[in-house]
């Protein structure tokens, strides 16, 4: 599936910021849909997952600050984050997996798919 992640800006801090992903078909891509960041360290850690059944996980990073939601008439994966800080800078991803995701689950993340180019969020303080 061709997936393709939106809404990347350049802020200050305390801003805040909604991610979309959309692809066709994509909020059935998989049973748990996640959002990855990429920083300048070039690791890849997951920010949080969303499950089918509506349960979510977060980072502690992001925990208390971030929200991801589906749109189901525009079928789309989205991501609000607010009070952002400049250690939210990044390469932002969304990407699916077929089993129920915990808090540890995107620590798989060579496991999940359908990963789409990334979009760039630049937090400055």
């Amino acid at each position: 599936a061709q997936v393709a992640e939106s809404g990347g800006v350049s802020v200050q801090s305390g801003g805040s910021l909604t991610l979309s992903c959309a692809g066709s078909g994509y909020l059935n891509l998989g049973y748990c849909l996640g959002w990855f960041r990429q920083g300048k360290g070039g690791e890849r850690e997951g920010v949080g997952t969303l499950n089918r059944d509506g349960t979510t996980a977060y980072a502690d990073s992001v925990k208390g600050r971030a929200a991801i939601s589906k749109d189901v008439a525009k079928d789309t994966l989205n991501m609000q984050i607010h009070s952002l800080k400049p250690e939210d800078t990044g390469l932002y991803y969304c990407a699916a997996i077929d089993v129920y995701c915990d808090s540890g689950t995107w620590r798989r993340a060579s496991q999940f798919r359908a990963w789409g180019q990334g979009t760039q969020v630049t937090v400055s303080s």
